[in-house]
């Protein structure tokens, strides 16, 4: 019976603590959506060219206005770096997403104060610039080839990545009518729970955590562990433990909240709750996604670049914050003792449950749950994906069910709801029209491609005659001539290759259709 008590008194503590905060996380999440659903991807990713001051603003600025969820995150940042955009914008856009988004300041305001929610932004904001300044001293030209490389070969990473290539963005017509039109309530729909399917069980797990760790370890074992009976070493322990726990509760994204109450409850410093919040990025099972995307030196590279960022960002804004007389000292939260009344919490939750209902009857009858069960299928090793030219995903044309002819040309779909779309307006999304052109430059193809929401782009590129990669012909930093062509490589490397011995490479048949 003790037991049974024990296990009922954490899930209460879980289900008050989710009751809080139900509306701002449903808030957060429909402003994100709405966001995505007015910027492209394609966009994105090339206002992030190039590894310089304007490439970093841009970064925050773009990440602060996406996804949340780490996974997809993590699955966009490759992404972005395979259509063009520097691997240091990659990255910073990847924390941005995941630190300075609407729906963490909100649940951070509801369970631990304005104070977190003000050192969580100014931290993120700061933890960008210190990784930042990490990647001009420390990253080199070599490691970066070495990521494209295995960034392009497309290695299955997790199931987000289906979430992660999605981009449901509206970019034809005035602004107030792309936001809503019937068209933006779809997409509105699809990206809000597209993020709620990719949280769920991050946010279930925080939850459930937390309300088990608040209930079952008394206070004192906290307080001992981190050191509050010495408070100078209690603020250099916070911000260098912090990271750690994070990284061994397997929990990111909105979900680790949850866990920073129990651990401030406990006796954290305040830098170090802070440093626990940044530190979802680096929890076992994205640090093996790095390893799957950019190859295992580059994975522990960002591990410890990442580890230090953040540890020196918590304790930063931890002292600034202490200095300034910011930072709070009661570590009471009274959030394990609310219980749910008839107050302005419960009428907000109820009328976002009632949003979401609506949503959700959206979501269902615009082919949501097919997307959905396309989004958790994995492509076969060594697939030729293709686009889908309606939502962006990348889908298999073999496996692919929904597919249909125009202009001479097939287009395929992850997902009837797509399909649909694509009939109802084909010239909207154009289907893709391949023009090949005379092979001057090794493969050099010209293409026009439709893009989501009707958005057109010319494509030139060339296969790399040492490794086969396909190179985008205007962002190649590195090129050859030879005989009076120009011949474009991947990195240093192959150009090096390339031009220790020309002969044994140009001697290779140059016409390949670009992918």
């Amino acid at each position: 019976m003790f037991v049974v008590n024990a296990f009922l008194h954490a899930l209460q503590i879980s289900l008050f603590m989710l009751w809080e905060v139900l509306w701002p996380l449903a808030f957060g999440f429909l402003l994100s959506a709405m966001i995505q659903t007015v910027v492209s991807k394609r966009a994105v990713a090339n206002a992030l060219g190039r590894p310089d001051l304007k490439g970093f603003v841009l970064a925050c600025g773009f990440g602060a206005a996406s996804s949340s969820c780490s996974y997809a995150a993590v699955a966009v940042a490759r992404t972005l770096f395979r259509r063009g955009a520097s691997f240091v914008n990659a990255i910073i856009f990847e924390f941005a997403s995941t630190n300075l988004v609407f729906e963490l300041g909100l649940v951070l305001l509801i369970l631990l104060g304005w104070q977190f929610v003000a050192a969580e932004f100014a931290g993120g904001l700061l933890m960008a610039v210190i990784l930042w300044i990490l990647f001009k001293v420390t990253l080199r030209q070599r490691m970066v080839d070495d990521a494209k490389r295995q960034a392009e070969r497309g290695v299955f990473g997790s199931t987000h990545e289906a979430h992660g290539d999605m981009d449901v963005s509206i970019t034809d017509g005035p602004f107030l009518s792309r936001l809503f039109s019937g068209r933006a309530f779809t997409a509105i729909s699809h990206a809000f729970f597209m993020d709620l399917n990719a949280l769920y069980v991050d946010l279930g797990l925080g939850f459930l955590i937390a309300g088990a760790l608040a209930a079952w370890v008394p206070n004192s074992w906290w307080q001992a562990f981190f050191l509050t009976n010495h408070p100078t070493l209690n603020e250099f322990w916070g911000p260098l433990i912090g990271p750690v726990i994070s990284m061994l509760s397997f929990v990111c994204s909105v979900g680790n909240v949850p866990l920073a109450v129990v651990l401030w409850n406990g006796g954290i410093s305040f830098g170090g709750v802070i440093s626990f919040i940044f530190a979802d990025l680096i929890i076992l099972p994205i640090l093996n996604i790095y390893r799957k995307y950019y190859g295992g030196r580059t994975a522990l590279y960002l591990l410890l670049v990442s580890y230090a960022a953040m540890a020196l960002a918590g304790f930063l804004i931890g002292g600034a914050f202490q200095l300034l007389g910011l930072a709070p000292t009661n570590h009471h939260v009274t959030i394990f003792e609310t219980q749910p009344s008839w107050n302005y919490t419960t009428f907000l939750d109820i009328a976002f449950l009632l949003l979401m209902a609506v949503m959700a009857w959206r979501f269902v009858t615009t082919g949501g749950i097919e997307m959905l069960r396309a989004h958790a299928h994995r492509p076969q090793a060594g697939a030729n994906l293709v686009r889908d030219p309606v939502c962006g995903m990348s889908v298999d044309p073999v496996a692919a069910k929904e597919h249909v002819e125009y202009m001479g040309a097939t287009s395929y779909f992850c997902s009837p709801g797509c399909r649909e779309k694509f009939e109802k307006d084909p010239a909207r999304y154009t289907a893709r029209i391949v023009e090949l052109a005379p092979a001057v430059h090794l493969g050099l193809s010209h293409g026009i491609g439709s893009m989501p929401g009707g958005e057109m782009e010319r494509q030139k590129s060339a296969i790399d005659p040492v490794c086969g990669m396909t190179v985008d012909t205007d962002r190649a930093e590195y090129r050859s001539f030879q005989k009076g062509d120009t011949y474009y490589f991947c990195s240093a490397g192959c150009k090096e290759t390339f031009d220790s011995d020309p002969g044994k490479y140009i001697a290779r048949p140059k016409t390949e259709p670009a992918h």
